[in-house]
């Protein structure tokens, strides 16, 4: 028996009741309301202000967490959860996250645990073919594409300013990204002590794709202003429309003035792994690095987000610091994984990946991917053919975006009306000026019915 621990017993009781509950409530999810009826401060006025003094039984915890708990989420993994780019953990992917969590290993370096570490390598290479990068790539798993884009800027940072790593952040380096891209660019400059200033934001054209004359133009008003360009950030699938950069083009650029290329592929480049949609990656073979989130569109739990890096020796330099209890005999065959970022603690993130790329397979993968494509074409053809609304952008992936043809104040009336009938979550985002619609489709258990419902929640909502 595992002494200090819940008995054996009890815990086979209640595993099996979790798993009954968690069977359940997936395949029941379409009947619930997408966004739960609450209210701020509902959750933390149902529960006691202090932790208790001695333990309570299961029934009772597990009781609180459907009674009060459940009735206040937010179904990320809903068919109908449309708001943001889908977090659609798959059946597979959960067992993996159980095993996962039993095991409670730390891959932070190889003698920490050999199989998480090992694992993790081949499950990137395996990714890494899907996406059609080289085997120059190497690859980490990390929490969430926010930490893999700072991780690039900070190793672009230290390859064009080595002083970095002994004094500190240069305050004229320069970071270039479109006017479209997800604020995890600004914000991991922030991080690095880049301050706002220091990011150029490029201008879009009329599909919202980053236009190449443009940065070039500012790489070269900032080098004859005497500033140091170091990094450009492209984006395969941006947040608020899903464009896609032209990578080959900045690609292009970046090797001309011998600056970092990060590709933001976090929500796109589940597409690229698709025969037809690789196009959307052609040049990213080249750039420096790359991040791509299976937690979104690859149906694993969250978090797992793919970090790709063409010059690994740059995120060693970056953040390699070994002090004496972490020193490890030198063999070329072990990697220690705290060299190459900032986690020390590394959670078995490789297991659930791993899991659902070998139960669904890439032609398993593709058909899920390419479906929600389709049904997005389909309904901006239905949005198209309503002469109330518009499309706001063109639909390149699995986002419509589109919008009434009326006020901002009747546009976000519709958002929250379908929200408050629990038939779906919507969100919203602004486009030249003009508060739009978005429905995201992603989640695994999406059919072309919740689609439909969507779009018919809609128009009532008018």
């Amino acid at each position: 028996m595992r002494p200090n621990d819940m008995p054996p017993e009890e815990f086979r009781r209640f595993s099996t009741q979790v798993i009954d509950w968690v069977e359940d409530y997936l395949d029941e999810m379409s009947d619930l309301p997408v966004f739960p009826q609450v209210k701020p401060g509902d959750v933390v006025d149902a529960l006691p202000d202090a932790a208790p003094v001695h333990g309570e039984p299961m029934e009772d915890i597990l009781d609180d967490f459907k009674e009060i708990i459940v009735p206040a989420l937010n179904h990320w993994n809903h068919p109908r959860f449309n708001a943001y780019f889908s977090v659609s953990a798959s059946k597979p992917g959960i067992l993996a996250e159980i095993l996962a969590s039993a095991i409670n290993t730390n891959g932070m370096l190889w003698k920490s645990c050999p199989g998480h570490v090992e694992l993790e390598q081949v499950v990137m290479s395996w990714l890494r073919q899907w996406l059609g990068l080289p085997e120059a790539f190497f690859g980490e798993i990390l929490d969430t594409a926010s930490t893999s884009t700072l991780q690039a800027i900070a190793a672009a940072r230290v390859s064009a300013a080595p002083e970095t790593r002994l004094k500190g952040a240069p305050r004229d380096l320069i970071v270039y990204t479109s006017e479209q891209a997800h604020s995890s660019v600004e914000k991991g400059a922030m991080s690095l002590g880049m301050g706002l200033e220091q990011v150029r934001k490029i201008a879009a054209d009329a599909a919202f794709r980053m236009i190449p004359a443009k940065l070039a133009k500012a790489i070269q008003h900032d080098r004859a202003a005497g500033l140091r360009p170091c990094c450009i950030v492209s984006t395969v699938g941006t947040t608020a429309v899903t464009a896609i950069d032209p990578v080959a083009e900045i690609q292009a650029i970046a090797e001309s003035e011998g600056l970092w290329h990060h590709v933001d592929a976090a929500y796109g480049g589940a597409a690229a792994i698709l025969p037809e949609m690789r196009w959307m990656l052609q040049g990213a073979e080249r750039a420096d690095s790359l991040v791509f989130n299976p937690h979104k569109w690859l149906f694993t739990p969250i978090d797992c987000s793919a970090f790709f890096c063409r010059r690994p020796g740059a995120l060693r330099e970056a953040f390699s610091l070994v002090p004496p209890y972490l020193r490890t005999e030198k063999d070329s065959r072990a990697v220690n994984y705290m060299d190459y970022g900032i986690a020390l603690g590394r959670r078995f993130r490789a297991l659930k990946l791993w899991f659902v790329m070998r139960y669904f397979g890439r032609e398993g993968v593709s058909t899920i991917i390419r479906r929600h494509n389709l049904w997005a074409r389909q309904l901006a053809g239905l949005i198209s053919e309503d002469s109330r609304f518009e499309l706001s952008a063109p639909v390149t992936l699995s986002l419509v975006c589109l919008r009434y043809k009326g006020t901002d104040e009747d546009n976000q009336r519709i958002v929250d009306r379908v929200n408050e009938s629990g038939t779906a979550f919507l969100g919203g985002s602004v486009i030249n000026g003009r508060y739009i619609l978005r429905i995201a489709i992603g989640n695994i258990a999406t059919t072309h019915d919740d689609v439909l419902r969507v779009w018919d929640a809609v128009r009532k909502a008018v």
